[in-house]
């Protein structure tokens, strides 16, 4: 149960997100952190600044000193990862997301990676990927079960 001002603000801030009310979600993280400096109030602002205002540079920004200061939380990571995927930066995402479950075991980050659903090597790996064998094999055998 949340006691202080910037923890009731911080949780309403949670609760907007998860109503995908990323605006007014942003404007509790941004009254919470200011009212107490917290990583996780600045990591989560973070993401709402990513999807609200595109501002991607400040967010990793942010969420990487969130990371800085507490390394162990898999939710910066999270949202690290989700910021990636704003900007479209795949690759770091999915970097970003296997780092926090490195550190610990975390359902949504699980969730993000499976989504992205990354590609798998080639059946014929002696071919290139786009060679027709290797493309027409990959869709029959993931189609079959087997990949």
């Amino acid at each position: 149960m949340p006691d202080s001002e910037a923890e009731k603000l911080f949780a309403s801030g949670l609760q907007a997100l998860a109503g995908n009310n990323t605006l007014t979600a942003l404007v509790l993280f941004e009254k919470a952190l200011a009212k107490e400096e917290r990583p996780i109030f600045s990591s989560y602002m973070a993401f709402c600044i990513a999807k609200e205002r595109g501002q991607f540079q400040l967010a990793v920004t942010l969420c990487e000193k969130a990371i800085a200061r507490e390394p162990q939380n898999p939710l910066h990571y999270l949202n690290l990862g989700k910021i990636y995927l704003f900007a479209g930066k795949k690759s770091e995402a999915v970097r970003t997301f296997r780092e926090g479950l490195a550190r610990e075991s975390n359902q949504h980050i699980i969730e993000e990676l499976d989504k992205l659903e990354t590609r798998k090597p080639p059946v014929f790996s002696f071919l290139d990927r786009d060679n027709p064998i290797n493309r027409l094999l990959g869709i029959v055998l993931k189609k079959l079960g087997f990949r």
